[in-house]
């Protein structure tokens, strides 16, 4: 045992996992930054420090978010889900087959995948049966989550505890074998948060308005007359913008003609009695009108369907974790310009923000209302990393549609029979795709989550440190003292509850990282199966359901939902407590001791 270099690596990983929780510095950033250090101080050797880059692990997970994408894209799964969920008006029954739905597609695609194709549907339904979007997002995230469980594509600690198993043992776990414990949780657990998961969310938030009502838009979205003393008559509105920063032009009312969409209004000059719809600083208002001479119209509330035509849309989108908007502003990201897209609303933990939104930098989980191009504002929300509240009218042309559908049943079958390894299957039914123009190489690209696969490339070598320096035989001598008061099936239970609270706090990937070797060498140790010991890694990494922070898709159901940050434990803890009820005794039994 290498004594300096293992303690300088828990240093390392200790500061990491501070960074982690902190959150103020993006995870993948913080994790390569560790991976530097390391290899600074000699402990990763040079020719490894970027090794996981090419790790089946990685490889798998990537490959895994592009064929997720190209499925989503298919419009297949849309009305599928779409058919089955429109099969019942009993809200119980309805929210049952959601979250079951949810649970069958995670476990076969990425789970933000599948969180991205159903929760348009759950919005739709709660504004039209007056249910409160509370009471279904929640349970329909940690539906995704649990489906995971399933399958060796349903969640990245799954490949890596795979690949991990391979490098100890020369051969993984198969894309099924994690279906006889995963199954059973995963129903337990859809059954739990559908049965009772409404009851344990707080009243306040079950009460909480659908985001087509979230936004009161009046309060910083006025309608303004051009009046006969304006100086800017006949004057451009690209030209009018530039007078001030306080203020944005988002539509044109004139006589009967509604003009919306900047591109729309750039060379539109302005008429008296023209009727601008303006964004703005309610406390700038008053000396804005003065400036441009515009009266104000004092009449009905404008509305978010006020504010599109045939050319243009609205629509809601939520920010997602590491996407390009997170932790800037708008004005910052030039969107207005580059994509032609114009910020309406914010909305953060179900309140709508009222300041000069603009200038606000966004969060992940903050829901954005934005207008854009009806032809292209779906695309250009995806390009910028955000996730659209609205379902898209996709259509499903025959024979491309089910190219998708088919390829990955094909990589499937031949990866569950063993011919060939999961990662060269997927990579190659990703490559048909793109030859045959099927789905194109940019959507490709642009499905693969970066900050995920830095992540790993940068754990995966810290995580082969730990053992080499006996950094994991110091942990291990420690958990495996404790046999001498207790037997291996508690030892296990200590196990998948560790993980589980490392997964809620840091990445979950990370932390199947970092658990895997320790969990291996601390049923070598005891001497007994270790495959049951990966195993409740797997379902402890998975399993992240008490914070916003320890699952994406918990913190995209955040604003939409109107939760707070202290609302997941409610429902998250009962849940993580019967996943280890049964999680261990299944365990037990499929992977005996």
């Amino acid at each position: 045992m290498n004594i300096a270099a293992s303690t300088q690596l828990f240093i390392i990983l200790g500061l990491t996992l501070i960074f982690f929780i902190w959150g103020r510095w993006r995870y993948d950033v913080v994790a390569v930054l560790a991976l530097l250090a390391a290899s600074l101080l000699g402990i990763v050797p040079a020719q490894q420090t970027f090794s996981g880059l090419g790790h089946p692990a990685v490889i798998t997970v990537a490959a895994v978010l592009i064929i997720s994408k190209a499925l989503q894209n298919s419009g297949i799964l849309d009305h599928f889900a779409s058919y089955l969920v429109k099969t019942t008006d009993n809200t119980l029954l309805y929210t049952s087959l959601l979250v079951g739905v949810a649970a069958i597609l995670s476990a076969f695609m990425n789970n933000v995948g599948a969180l991205a194709l159903l929760m348009p549907l759950a919005l739709r339904s709660t504004s039209e049966n007056k249910i409160p979007p509370a009471a279904i997002l929640m349970p329909l995230s940690f539906g995704t989550i649990l489906g995971g469980l399933m399958t060796l594509m349903g969640t990245p600690p799954n490949i890596i505890i795979a690949s991990y198993r391979q490098q100890i043992s020369g051969e993984p776990f198969a894309i099924f074998d994690f279906a006889p414990v995963g199954f059973f949780l995963a129903l337990a657990g859809v059954i739990f948060v559908t049965l009772i998961g409404q009851k344990l969310i707080p009243k306040a938030r079950r009460g909480k308005q659908s985001p087509e009502e979230l936004f009161e838009i009046n309060d910083y979205i006025v309608e303004a007359v051009v009046t006969s003393a304006s100086q800017y008559l006949q004057t451009p509105v690209s030209e009018l913008e530039k007078q001030s920063e306080n203020f944005e032009i988002v539509g044109l009312l004139r006589g009967q003609q509604r003009i919306m969409g900047k591109r729309h209004l750039e060379q539109v000059e302005l008429r008296e009695k023209d009727i601008l719809i303006l964004e703005t600083d309610p406390g700038k208002l008053p000396e804005l009108l003065e400036k441009l001479g515009l009266e104000l119209v004092s009449e009905v509330a404008l509305k978010k369907k006020d504010l599109d035509s045939e050319e243009v849309s609205v629509v809601e989108a939520v920010v997602v974790p590491g996407s390009r908007v997170e932790k800037r502003s708008f004005q910052n990201l030039r969107l207005q310009s580059r994509y032609g897209i114009a910020l309406l609303g914010i909305a953060r933990q179900g309140r709508s923000l009222k300041q000069r939104l603009n200038h606000v930098n966004l969060q992940a989980g903050d829901i954005l209302l934005v207008q854009g191009e009806t032809t292209n504002v779906f695309e250009m929300i995806n390009r910028l990393g955000c996730l659209p509240l609205a379902k898209r009218n996709l259509k499903v042309s025959k024979p491309d549609a089910f190219w998708p559908i088919a390829g990955f049943a094909t990589a499937l079958t031949v990866s569950a029979m063993g011919w060939v390894p999961v990662h060269i299957a997927f990579c190659t039914t990703i490559a048909l795709l793109g030859l045959f123009k099927i789905f194109p190489m940019r959507d490709a690209y642009e499905a693969i989550d970066w900050p995920v696969i830095l992540l790993l490339a940068a754990m995966i070598p810290l995580g082969q440190a730990l053992e080499n320096t006996g950094g994991t035989a110091l942990i291990t001598d420690t958990i495996t003292g404790l046999s001498a008061y207790t037997g291996p099936v508690v030892i296990l239970t200590i196990v998948m509850i560790v993980t589980m609270t490392l997964s809620d706090i840091m990445n979950n990937a990370a932390t199947a990282v970092i658990m895997a070797p320790i969990a291996t060498a601390v049923a070598i140790k005891l001497g007994v199966n270790p495959d049951a010991f990966l195993m409740a890694v797997a379902v402890g990494a998975s399993c992240a359901f008490l914070t916003p922070i320890g699952h994406q898709n918990n913190i995209l159901v955040m604003g939409p939902g109107g939760y707070r940050f202290g609302d997941y434990w409610r429902l998250g803890l009962p849940l993580e407590i019967l996943i280890i009820a049964l999680g261990v005794p299944l365990i037990c039994w499929f992977w005996p001791l």
